[in-house]
C-alpha cells in the first residue's frame, strides 16, 4: 500500500501514490477504509461491483470514494479489498469499474465514521509517470 496519513487540524487527510491510475486510485480507497476500520481484518464473504465516472479527475476521485461511504450507510457493506479495478481517463476526467469484497458491516465494529468525502485540499495529478492525489475526509 502507498499511501500516508497527513496533518489535519479536524478532519483527516491522506496522500495515496502510485505507477498508475488503477493503482493510485486503489490505495486511495485503502486510506479510506483503513480511517473506516482501522486495522480490523474482514472477512471476503460477500462481492459487489460498481461503475462511477467524473468529468474531471477531482470528482472522479470523489465519486470513487463516496461509493464505499455510499456501500457502508446504504447497503450495510464494509469492503475488505478491491478485487478488480479499472481506470479509465477520458478526456479531462473518466470512470472507473470496480469489484471490491468484503462482509456485513453489522458484524464488526470499526473505528471511525467517515460523514463525507470533501473537495477541500483535493489533488488528483500525474506527474512524470508517478500518479497522486491528496484527499481530506469528513469525520
Amino acid at each position: 500500500m502507498s499511501y500516508e496519513f497527513l496533518e489535519h487540524t479536524a478532519d483527516v487527510k491522506f496522500r495515496a501514490n502510485g505507477t498508475s491510475w488503477d493503482e493510485m486510485f486503489s490505495n486511495a480507497a485503502s486510506a479510506l477504509n483503513e480511517t473506516i476500520r482501522g486495522n480490523i481484518k474482514i472477512l471476503e464473504l460477500e462481492e459487489k461491483n460498481f461503475e462511477v465516472d467524473g468529468k474531471d479527475l477531482e470528482i472522479l476521485l470523489h465519486n470513487f470514494l463516496e461509493e464505499f461511504v455510499f456501500l457502508l450507510d446504504a447497503k450495510d457493506f464494509l469492503v475488505s479489498r478491491i478485487k478488480f479495478i479499472k481506470v479509465e481517463i477520458i478526456g479531462d476526467g473518466g470512470k472507473i469499474s470496480c469489484v471490491v469484497v468484503g462482509d456485513k458491516a453489522q458484524n464488526y465494529k470499526f473505528t471511525n465514521d467517515v460523514k463525507a468525502i470533501t473537495f477541500n485540499e483535493m489533488i488528483v495529478k500525474e506527474e512524470n509517470g508517478r500518479y497522486f492525489c491528496k484527499v481530506v475526509l469528513d469525520v
